[in-house]
């Protein structure tokens, strides 16, 4: 019989009232937050079915907006973050839509920062303020942030995964997961590689040279 952890037991620490509607929504916001690379200027978020339903009354707003100046679940800043954002001049917009979409708890969330780069998260929070990110800037992914994360967007080509990991193996860093996504042949691309060890931002660069067709290359 499987042994059930204390965490799958007591839930996550967190500013409640609900694992997967704060908890879960906070950690998309800062995902989201982690992925753009820089401060959010302004961000238009839509909330789906459960999360749309109930998203005032759970805080699932203000939780994506704390996540989204970069508060963790716990932080007691949360409660504030829409104060917070706008003493910040930071402009959050939230739908909340009537769609269906690919799970109760769905958010889709647009980041601008203040270079102009903009990120287009699509996550979904699965319960106990555990997270699914399934697509970047319209790109198929799927990642949970349990693990150090790289993402490398690219086109599809031979010769791209071999350089990847090569770069990774030269700087001792053990590839523990990996997915390999892909619109078709010799189109768009998307890897995820889940590591045991951090990736050095100074490595990011590297791995963007190291073979044609990397478009962008990010962290978590």
């Amino acid at each position: 019989m499987k042994k059930a952890r204390l965490f799958d037991i007591i839930g996550p620490r967190m500013i409640g009232p609900s694992s997967s509607h704060t908890a879960g929504a906070a950690r998309l916001g800062k995902i989201s937050l982690l992925l753009l690379g820089e401060e959010v200027k302004k961000a238009r978020v839509t909330l789906y079915e459960s999360f749309a339903k109930t998203g005032r009354g759970h805080g699932t707003d203000r939780a994506i907006a704390g996540g989204l100046l970069g508060f963790s679940p716990e932080d007691e800043r949360l409660r504030n973050s829409f104060e917070i954002a706008k003493e910040r001049g930071i402009d959050i917009d939230f739908e909340f839509s009537e769609e269906d979409s690919i799970h109760p708890n769905t958010a889709r969330i647009k980041v601008y920062g203040e270079s102009g780069e903009i990120v287009e998260v699509l996550g979904v929070s699965v319960g106990g303020g555990n997270i699914e990110v399934r697509e970047v800037n319209g790109m198929e992914v799927s990642f949970t942030c349990e693990y150090p994360t790289l993402l490398v967007f690219h086109t599809d080509m031979p010769g791209v995964i071999s350089k990847i990991t090569a770069s990774l193996a030269d700087e001792g860093i053990n590839i523990a997961f990996m997915k390999v996504f892909r619109t078709s042949r010799n189109n768009d691309a998307s890897m995820v590689i889940e590591t045991d060890e951090e990736v050095p931002k100074e490595l990011l660069g590297k791995i963007l040279e190291c073979a044609p067709g990397i478009k962008r290359v990010s962290t978590i």
